[in-house]
């Protein structure tokens, strides 16, 4: 970010090992993990310090990179049973971004076509595709900016909810990649960040690449929206996701739904960035994604002044994303460009056009 860090997550060679940036540390300090088994990268998606649907695929892929790397098997076929082992303890980190499964999914179909040719050859296999992974998401980012740019004009003030940055991704972003885009291209712009309770992606993370970028921005609490949206004083909203459904509902976020309702009662469009891998079409709708229920402790151990602020003994609720229907969705904006309604037929079409290139 303006040469200040590298990438969120990379493969080091003289591990091997993964490395990646250790988001539970910032804004305080940017610090790196250095992971050398699959079981510490699951951990790391699993207390988020590492999080954002394309982020965590892309820590998925060198997680199953470093899981045969690090093997001391000399069988491909045992190798492939400790892959699957590794996959399935990767795919129980985080159940609702589709990105992770995804990824997954890419390395083992590689990782069995390179089986005939032997375990070196196996290990090499996927090293590269993670890698690969990890390159494609960059482009695709950039990608997604220049298409969404179009729709923020000089002038504009922004909402953006939760963070879809760089650190969202393996580097540049989605959402927050659209804004970079139009800013870099001499738009003057302002972005209200919701803060994104309860872990604060927003004010921690989303503000802090704002201020590395040199982006106008203030911090708002997430039931402050409405205010702003009702005034006039928003031209649009920008969102991620960590699924897309095939008829374009979004997991999004929690906050996202209440977000796009008040968007939609004043006439606010709602912009949704992600590549076509956030896209799951094997799920008909949005009532048919998991949603991942977080410890409760990320709610009630929030202190004010060195104080709780809950009554102790209370119980919560922490859902970690909610569903906004499609019919609260302006567009999709992905790699092959802006995706209007009806999102059945223009997600269909996007996905053709990219199986015949």
């Amino acid at each position: 970010m303006c040469g200040v860090i590298v990438r969120t997550i990379s493969w080091d060679t003289h591990g091997p090992a993964v490395r990646m940036i250790d988001q539970q540390r910032l804004p305080t300090a940017v610090e790196f993990l250095t992971l050398e088994t699959y079981e510490s990268v699951a951990t790391a998606i699993r207390e988020m310090s590492i999080r954002g649907a394309p982020a965590i695929g892309a820590a998925a892929g060198f997680g199953l990179a470093l899981a045969a790397a690090r093997s001391s098997t000399g069988s491909a076929q045992d190798l492939w049973q400790e892959l699957t082992t590794a996959a399935e303890v990767l795919r129980g980190t985080r159940p609702t971004a589709v990105n992770l499964l995804w990824a997954i999914n890419r390395m083992l179909k590689v990782a069995e076509a390179s089986m005939v040719s032997g375990i070196e050859t196996m290990r090499q296999a996927l090293v590269d595709e993670a890698q690969r992974i990890a390159d494609e998401d960059v482009e695709i980012n950039r990608r997604i900016g220049a298409y969404g740019a179009s729709f923020i004009k000089n002038g504009d003030t922004i909402i953006h909810h939760c963070n879809t940055g760089a650190l969202a991704t393996v580097d540049f972003g989605t959402a927050l990649g659209v804004i970079r885009t139009a800013h870099e291209d001499g738009k003057r712009i302002h972005v209200l960040v919701d803060e994104t309770r309860p872990r604060l992606q927003g004010a921690r993370l989303t503000a802090w690449e704002l201020d590395q970028y040199g982006i106008p921005h203030e911090i708002i609490t997430d039931n402050a929206a409405g205010y702003f949206l009702q005034r006039g004083e928003v031209a649009s909203i920008f969102v991620g996701a960590d699924r897309v459904a095939a008829n374009g509902d979004i997991a999004n976020k929690i906050g996202t739904y209440m977000l796009a309702l008040a968007a939609n009662d004043n006439d606010v469009p709602v912009y949704c960035a992600a590549p076509l891998s956030t896209i799951d079409r094997k799920t008909a709708s949005g009532e048919a994604i998991p949603i991942e229920e977080r410890d409760p402790s990320e709610v009630l151990d929030i202190q004010r002044g060195g104080m709780p602020i809950s009554p102790q003994g209370s119980k919560a609720r922490n859902p970690a994303f909610d569903i906004t229907p499609h019919r609260l969705v302006t567009a999709l904006i992905t790699e092959a460009g802006i995706l209007e309604p009806p999102f059945d037929q223009s997600i269909s079409h996007a996905f053709h056009h990219e199986d015949e290139e």
